[in-house]
């Protein structure tokens, strides 16, 4: 069966184009059948990208799709560099053409099954967790994500309550000694939790 987190799905392709506003910018998507909301950048994605705060550095997009999370964040933070990756080899092409189509200078993709083959530390991990993979795919993703971090670095993540948000909680808590939701809207929350040391 084929899923949006599958590393080559075979699905017939449905490429396509879709239009996304953030600020002042105006991106164009490439999408394709076999990838996470072909037809619209997803509710959750949209607060995601709007919550979080502007910021310099590094950040990391996990499971990036098409590339939108990493796109914007890379288009509103100029001086930041945002790289992404996904198990998904196809829609690591559409994001590499994405970040070639909106001329995005400071943004990478490439082909990771979550952290593994990932080397850097960052100071922002970001990501719409694939829930329906379940707990024994997303949790270990939460559990090396504080490795992945800079000292004072944070990961923010959207989960639709109704899809495990107070388990997520529960246990990022357990993992970081902190979690706090900064942004509710329509059943979806953004939570945060940041590294101390």
């Amino acid at each position: 069966m084929n899923h949006y987190y599958s590393k080559n799905p075979d699905i017939k392709h449905d490429l396509g184009k879709i239009n996304y506003k953030v600020n002042d910018h105006l991106i164009e998507l490439i999408t394709d059948a076999g990838v996470f909301s072909k037809n619209k950048v997803d509710f959750g994605s949209d607060l995601l990208i709007k919550s979080v705060p502007p910021f310099k550095g590094t950040a990391l997009d996990i499971g990036c799709g098409y590339g939108i999370l990493g796109i914007s964040l890379a288009l509103l933070n100029s001086e930041s560099f945002i790289s992404m990756i996904d198990i998904n080899s196809r829609a690591i092409d559409l994001t590499l053409k994405n970040i070639k189509l909106n001329n995005v200078k400071n943004a990478s993709a490439f082909l990771s099954d979550g952290f593994l083959n990932v080397s850097d530390k960052f100071d922002l991990i970001v990501t719409n967790p694939p829930i329906r993979t379940g707990k024994k795919v997303i949790y270990p993703i939460y559990e090396s994500s504080i490795n992945f971090l800079n000292t004072g670095g944070s990961i923010y993540l959207v989960v639709q309550k109704k899809q495990g948000a107070l388990s997520t909680i529960e246990k990022l808590n357990s993992i970081y000694g902190n979690c706090e939701v900064i942004a509710k809207d329509k059943g979806y929350w953004i939570i945060k939790s940041t590294k101390s040391s």
